[in-house]
């Protein structure tokens, strides 16, 4: 059932890793039952679309440091044809083996040379002033990394001319900050799962086939739907028959109170998933119905600072029958192409009314 740009993402994972030399011989493998398929999320970890993580990939680790508990992503590789939107090819493999042997490399001496890190949540907070909203639109999240860890990385420096390809990778991928604010807002949640009796979810996740949630009572237990279909603009050449259904684990974002939830922050965002600014400004004023708070560090100023809405509650979508808004990339629905645009669509409404029934039945 494995949709096709998770097939064409394991497969060049396959390539990637040296497990197979080509696309025939990594399909073959991947059929054979001896490759072993398992959801990020069961792994504290979070992929955006395809989501594949294979052993030798390296991942930014994101501390809670208030709880403890760790959350990984891999590094962004940007838009197009890119493994994580089932893309295949040499050129996404010597990308890959690029950011493993020098991006990877770079980042790390600079951040092993800061005691304390760097601050994800402060800079998500401040990318929500500067017209991002964490999922989609990360054009000032990307940028306040790249400040933040920039004299990390000319003080670690071993070699310029790598210096100089690593800023501008960074650089001229908006997205780079997605792989970061992802398992930042993993790590804020995995604390709020086993909360006896708690409505709250905690997880929201797509693989192109399936949609799934997971409440806070019950941390094990997914509640799936078909995956929706993206309404929105796409790339020229590609149209609606090109797209795959919903895909990723980035709706980990809007789970955790940014992302769609934070659209009006972000007006510019309908330039690339679609609509228009007061569709931004009126979805998050429609997810406060279905949240159990707002955001005490995440803000809006065209709202007069108030907090994102946080905390996605069953209850509160089987009371009002609305359901949480995302925006979100399109992989094409064949492996091997990778991403034909970008939109907007509504979780399905099976997921919640599963957990809600589910619910009921532990009360």
């Amino acid at each position: 059932r494995m949709c096709g740009p998770t097939r064409g993402a394991v497969m060049g994972a396959l390539i990637y890793e040296g497990l197979a030399q080509d696309e025939k011989e990594a399909q073959k493998l991947a059929e054979s039952g001896a490759i072993e398929f398992s959801p990020c999320h069961h792994h504290h970890a979070v992929g955006p679309m395809a989501g594949v993580v294979s052993p030798s990939m390296p991942v930014f680790i994101l501390e809670n440091k208030t709880f403890g508990n760790r959350a990984y992503c891999t590094q962004n590789e940007g838009l197009g044809k890119v493994l994580r939107y089932g893309g295949m090819g040499p050129e996404v493999i010597a990308r890959l083996k690029w950011m493993e042997t020098d991006l990877y490399p770079a980042l790390d001496r600079a951040l092993q040379s800061l005691p304390d890190g760097i601050d994800v949540k402060a800079l998500l907070a401040q990318a929500l002033h500067m017209g991002d909203e964490g999922h989609n639109r990360n054009r000032a999240g990307t940028s306040l990394f790249l400040r933040a860890i920039g004299p990390a990385l000319a003080r670690t420096n071993r070699d310029n001319e790598v210096l100089a390809r690593v800023i501008e990778f960074i650089d001229r991928n908006d997205h780079f900050f997605l792989n970061l604010s992802m398992p930042a807002a993993k790590a804020m949640l995995e604390p709020a799962e086993g909360v006896p009796g708690s409505s709250i979810v905690t997880v929201m996740a797509r693989n192109g086939t399936d949609f799934g949630i997971r409440i806070s009572c019950l941390p094990e237990r997914w509640f799936t739907a078909p995956a929706g279909e993206v309404k929105g603009l796409y790339f020229p050449a590609f149209t609606a028959e090109d797209a795959n259904p919903d895909i990723g684990d980035s709706t980990i974002t809007e789970t955790a109170g940014y992302g769609g939830m934070a659209m009006a922050a972000a007006p510019a965002i309908v330039k690339f998933v679609g609509g228009s600014p007061q569709l931004a400004l009126q979805t998050t004023l429609e997810m406060y119905e279905i949240t159990f708070g707002e955001h005490d560090g995440f803000t809006i100023p065209t709202l007069n600072f108030r907090g994102t809405p946080l905390g996605i509650d069953v209850r509160y979508v089987a009371e009002t029958g609305i359901l949480p808004r995302l925006n979100t990339g399109i992989a094409h629905k064949k492996p091997g192409v990778g991403m034909v645009g970008a939109g907007i669509l509504r979780a399905p409404e099976k997921c919640f009314a599963d957990a809600f029934e589910a619910l009921k039945e532990l009360c």
